[in-house]
This record gives C-alpha cells, sequence and structure tokens, in this order.
C-alpha cells in the first residue's frame, strides 16, 4: 500500500514552504553540510527579485514562499518533527523534513531560464 499523502496534515503554506527548504537544503550556496544526526541547516534565504527567486535551477514565485518568512510556519515545522528553527537565522530540516514528500514540487518549482 503507498505511503499517505501528507500524514502530517501540513496546510498549503507549510507545504510550499518545506517543499522550498528541501531544494535549499540541497543548494551549498544556502545550506551547510549535514549534520551527523542528518539534519541541513540553511543559513541563507534567497532574496526575490520582482515576482520571482532562483533555488539552484528552480524559479520560484514569490507569493509561493510567504512561509520561508514566516514565523508561526518554522514553529509548524518543527513541532511536526520536520525541522528545528531559530527564527529568523537558521532552520534546519531534520531527515524526516528531508524526506516527507509534499507532492507539490511540480506545482511551484518551474525551470529557470535566465
Amino acid at each position: 500500500m503507498p505511503p499517505k499523502a501528507n500524514p502530517l496534515k501540513l496546510n498549503p503554506l507549510q507545504l510550499r514552504t518545506l517543499t522550498i527548504l528541501q531544494v535549499l537544503a540541497h543548494d551549498p550556496s544556502h545550506a551547510l553540510p549535514p549534520e551527523p544526526s542528518g539534519a541541513v541547516a540553511i543559513t541563507n534565504l534567497p532574496q526575490p527579485h520582482g515576482d520571482h527567486f532562483h533555488v539552484g535551477h528552480f524559479v520560484v514565485a514569490s507569493r509561493d514562499a510567504s512561509g520561508l518568512y514566516n514565523e508561526a510556519v518554522w514553529k509548524a515545522l518543527e513541532r511536526k518533527g520536520l525541522a528545528r528553527a531559530a527564527f529568523p537565522q537558521v532552520i534546519a530540516l531534520t531527515p524526516d523534513g528531508l524526506s516527507y514528500e509534499t507532492g507539490i514540487r511540480h506545482e511551484i518549482l518551474h525551470g529557470g531560464d535566465h
């Protein structure tokens, strides 16, 4: 039986934020190397220019990223065991946060052409 989609019942803002954080965690310009626990700290959030920003080779609409700068979203991800947060300086995705299947990558991460 396939795993249940969104078993932690993240709301849409939390799902979008986690999806973006998962990509940032794999980008050395935004994240530190993995900790011994497997967690990855993200210390450099992207700054939007216009209505979008870049994460690696992806383009993300600014409207999809409002949770990156929202303390309540960081706290919710922490409560659900997906992150450790020290808002607004650093958020570390736990192994569970790194592997959580949000199911929306294709909706908010777009191929970049500039």
